[in-house]
């Protein structure tokens, strides 16, 4: 019976620290123009309006390029993140790495992460494989999304 209440405990446990860990509801990525991320109170402000959004980029300067946009849920307390993203692109076979800050806010969170300027000059390029994660600020992932063939492929 103590064996019982034991792992009925632990199992409790468990179930309350996967509840409040940060999740990636999903990962869509492609092309943006420069001029998608135009808004009207732009043009009467002269500053970019995100809309609430994480919108990072490997060169701020520069709006058009490969974004990654992620969904991410934290039900916990707001956190300062860094997020990585290791790409393949079609040009080379070892990943490249980009590392990027952000504040995630409780509830649900959304990060345009673009690879902007010579970061990712054709518009109609398609990475071939590439993996994110959100990383806490002690160093320890707190979630991550890959594609098909970055699990496929060994492309670690």
């Amino acid at each position: 019976m103590r064996l019982l209440s034991s792992l009925f405990i632990f199992t409790a446990l468990v179930a309350s620290a996967t509840a409040s860990e940060v999740t990636i509801a999903r990962v869509f990525s492609g092309w943006r123009d420069a001029e998608s991320f135009k808004r009207i109170s732009e043009y009467f402000t002269g500053k970019e309006n995100t809309g609430g959004d994480n919108v990072l980029r490997t060169h701020p300067d520069h709006r058009a390029g490969f974004y990654f946009l992620v969904r991410a849920t934290n039900p916990g307390a707001p956190a300062s993140i860094k997020i990585s993203v290791d790409v393949i692109t079609p040009t080379d076979n070892k990943p490249k790495t980009y590392s990027f800050s952000a504040d995630l806010k409780t509830g649900a969170n959304v990060l345009n992460i673009g690879l902007t300027a010579n970061d990712w000059p054709d518009a109609k390029a398609n990475p071939v494989a590439w993996k994110i994660e959100l990383i806490a600020a002690d160093g320890h992932v707190l979630t991550g999304e890959k594609s098909y063939l970055w699990e496929n492929n060994n492309a670690k």
